[in-house]
C-alpha cells in the first residue's frame, strides 16, 4: 500500500511510511532467499523419494551434517510442511513400563559388540534369517549375513570374516538363542580371548542397541523390498548397510553417520 502511494500519488517514503505505520527498512526490503527454498524443496524432495522411511529429522541430519548445508531447521521444516511431505504416524498405545537401567556406552570402536537375528521371507514364500552385528561404540553396523539358515557354525564364518578387516573385540553381546549357547561358539570365544556377554532371558532391553538397528533395519530395508532369492536379498543388505554406515545421519550419536564419528574418534 505504501509503494502505491508513492508510485500514484508522489508522496515521498517517509511520509508513506508514517502513514501507515511501518519502517523504511520494512518499505525497503527485498527478499532472496526465494533461490535457496527452491533448493532445499527440491533436496527434500529427493530424499524423501529416495529414502521413504525417513522423516523431516533425518532428512534435515542429512543435509547439516552429510551435505554441510547451513539452513536453519525451522526454514527447511516450514518449506517440508509446504510440500505436505509429513510421514503419518500411527499413534501407540503407552505403556508405563519400569525404568530398565542405562546400558553402558563404550568409549572406544571394538569394546563391545552386539548380534541378533532377524527373520523375513522370499517371495517365494521360504523364510530367510539374517545375522546382524553391530559395535556398540559408533553404532556401525559391521555385517548383515542372509540365508535359509545361520548354524552356529556360519555365525562364527561370519564373525571371523568381520575380525579379519575391523579387529577383534572385547565381548560379544547376544541373547540367549541356541546359536548363541552352544558349546562350539563358547569354545571359539575362549580361543580368541573374547568374553560372551548373555542378556536375561526376556530382557531386550538389555540388547538395546542392535534392538534399535534391527527395527531401522526392517522399517527401511525389509519392508521395502521384495527379494527374489538369498542373493538378491544378501545384495540389498550390503547396499543398504553401506548407506547406513556412511549416508544416513544417527540421531544417537549427534547427527552424522556412523563412519564419520568413527573418522573424527
Amino acid at each position: 500500500m505504501a509503494k502505491s502511494g508513492v508510485a500514484k500519488h508522489g508522496i515521498s517514503i517517509r511520509l508513506a511510511c508514517e502513514v501507515y505505520s511501518i519502517s523504511e527498512t520494512c518499505y525497503r526490503y527485498q527478499p532472496v532467499l526465494g533461490g535457496e527454498n527452491a533448493v532445499i524443496a527440491d533436496w527434500l524432495l529427493k530424499l524423501t523419494q529416495t529414502h521413504k522411511r525417513w522423516g523431516f529429522g533425518l532428512c534435515f541430519l542429512y543435509l547439516r551434517n552429510v551435505k554441510g548445508y547451513r539452513w536453519n531447521h525451522k526454514r527447511v521444516y516450514r518449506i517440508y510442511r509446504e510440500l505436505e511431505l509429513n510421514l503419518r504416524i500411527k499413534p501407540k498405545r503407552r505403556i508405563k513400563r519400569d525404568y530398565p537401567g542405562e546400558l553402558a556406552v563404550p568409549i572406544a570402536p571394538n569394546q563391545v559388540w552386539s548380534m541378533d537375528f532377524m527373520s523375513d521371507q522370499l517371495v517365494s514364500g521360504k523364510t530367510v534369517r539374517t545375522f546382524n552385528v553391530l559395535d556398540d561404540y559408533n553404532r556401525e553396523g559391521l555385517g548383515i549375513e542372509v540365508d535359509l539358515s545361520l548354524p552356529t557354525a556360519r555365525v562364527i564364518r561370519a564373525l571371523e570374516q568381520i575380525i579379519e578387516w575391523r579387529g577383534k573385540p572385547a565381548a560379544l553381546r547376544c541373547d540367549n538363542g541356541p546359536e548363541y549357547i552352544s558349546q562350539a561358539l563358547v569354545e571359539w570365544a575362549n580361543r580368541k580371548r573374547i568374553t560372551l556377554i548373555y542378556i536375561q532371558p526376556g530382557k531386550p532391553t538389555q540388547n538395546a542397541y542392535i534392538e534399535r538397528f534391527n527395527r531401522t533395519a526392517r522399517h527401511e530395508w525389509l519392508d521395502l523390498h521384495e527379494f527374489n532369492s538369498v542373493p538378491h536379498a544378501q545384495l540389498l543388505a550390503t547396499q543398504w548397510l553401506w548407506e547406513y554406515n556412511n549416508e544416513r545421519p544417527n540421531s544417537a550419536i549427534g547427527g552424522i553417520p556412523p563412519a564419520q564419528l568413527l573418522q573424527v574418534s
